[in-house]
């Protein structure tokens, strides 16, 4: 059925959820995608940039290159996302640095949300499947355990980080953004958006693009012929990815970046209870329960409503 300019309009308000859900290291965009109804939509118009796409291209038949990738769909989500990436930026690297607690507060219900909503998807369990689930748990954890603090600025790093964090951004259960927080270049990114330092900009893009269309023909092969094992193993990653988002932790040793600021290296987590003896500052567990649960429920209510849940 042809849409109209509110159809397209509600695609790009989903859109900016999914630009919004990856700005922070929590909920994927994938899951937002998979949860409004438009993810299979999604990973076929990325499938569909192809070699006779670019053949269509090539002999100036632009409107039928337009039809076969779907390009209102696509440039509509896209705006979208954009938008929420320019919007959110400045917004998300405030809360970072001034209610640290809070906002990993509020991740943390978003991550164990989105965890139980993909695990849902799950439509059989058998043990190929709950060793799938366990070893994504586990591969997280170590993970968010090794990964250095520190990583290179040079270009090709942030080539390939483009290229992971979009890979990251189409699973249905992987946030882009935890991805550059492991890789070492989440707040780099987030201030070169928020700066607008078009060099940066530019090469992380390239690399999201050449991600993106390499990575979704295996993405959508994988949920094809190992949909179960697959949504476990992206369950089992957002499950032990928690380790990382754990709110109240305490710095065991720092280091002095680039531009001689200091830094945490290794953090542990701690119960909120000692980070009040060691630190001597407040908790806010309060706050930080409430948010939690608001994280939580905002993922369960988009769930609830999403045209998936209403069909069946």
């Amino acid at each position: 059925m042809p849409r109209n300019l509110k159809d397209y309009l509600l695609i790009s308000l989903k859109g900016m959820g999914m630009g919004a859900a990856d700005v922070v290291p929590g909920v994927s965009g994938g899951t937002i995608a998979f949860i409004t109804g438009i993810y299979e939509e999604l990973i076929n118009s990325i499938k569909s940039i192809n070699g006779s796409a670019i053949k269509l291209i090539l002999q100036l038949k632009i409107k039928d290159f337009w039809k076969a990738i779907n390009g209102n769909f696509l440039s509509a989500l896209t705006f979208g996302i954009f938008v929420s990436f320019l919007s959110l930026a400045k917004l998300i690297k405030y809360f970072l640095a001034e209610q640290p607690i809070l906002i990993w507060s509020f991740f943390f219900g978003l991550i164990v949300a989105s965890a139980i909503v993909i695990a849902k998807k799950i439509t059989e369990w058998k043990l190929r499947t709950i060793i799938a689930l366990f070893l994504g748990i586990a591969i997280a954890y170590f993970v968010t355990v090794v990964t250095p603090a520190e990583t290179p600025s040079s270009y090709w790093f942030l080539f390939l980080s483009g290229a992971l964090a979009i890979c990251a951004m189409i699973l249905p259960g992987i946030s882009g953004a935890f991805i550059l927080l492991l890789l070492g270049k989440y707040e780099f990114i987030l201030n070169a958006i928020s700066s607008f330092k078009l060099d940066v900009i530019a090469i992380v893009g390239a690399g999201a693009v050449i991600g993106l269309l390499s990575f979704s023909n295996l993405l959508s092969w994988l949920l094809k012929k190992y949909h179960n094992m697959t949504i476990a193993l992206l369950a089992g990653f957002m499950i032990g990815s928690l380790n990382k988002v754990w709110p109240w932790k305490e710095t065991v040793s720092t280091f002095i970046d680039r531009h001689g600021i200091e830094k945490p290296l290794l953090q542990a987590n701690i119960l909120p209870n000692t980070f009040e003896q060691i630190l001597g500052q407040d908790s806010e567990l309060i706050f930080a329960i409430v948010l939690a649960i608001a994280g939580f429920l905002l993922i369960w209510i988009m769930e609830k409503f999403s045209p998936e849940s209403k069909s069946n």
